[in-house]
């Protein structure tokens, strides 16, 4: 008997005038959101514990060092985000 159980939700996507392309779009962002894919990359290859444990620590240490030098850049370099408007998504489109 597992000692934790693993609930399961169905994962709807109305398809409606839109379309199956955005349905499609729709699902894509559902399952990135929940985490499935990145679960799913992880598991298609094994990875030993050592490896594992050597990885989170490298990434541990790149978000120390990014986190280090947006500190020293100060206030006034760092990147200023705008908010977007509705309707943009961003970038160079015009």
């Amino acid at each position: 008997m597992p000692s934790e159980a693993i609930q399961c939700r169905p994962l709807e996507v109305p398809v409606g005038d839109r379309g199956l392309e955005r349905a499609i779009k729709m699902i894509k962002r559902k399952l990135a959101s929940e985490g499935v894919l990145r679960e799913l990359k992880m598991r298609r290859h094994y990875m030993k514990p050592s490896i594992k444990k050597r990885k989170k620590q490298a990434e541990a240490a790149r978000r120390r060092r990014k986190r280090a030098k947006m500190d020293a850049m100060g206030p006034m370099e760092k990147k200023e985000r705008t908010p977007l408007k509705p309707g943009d998504r961003g970038g160079d489109r015009g």
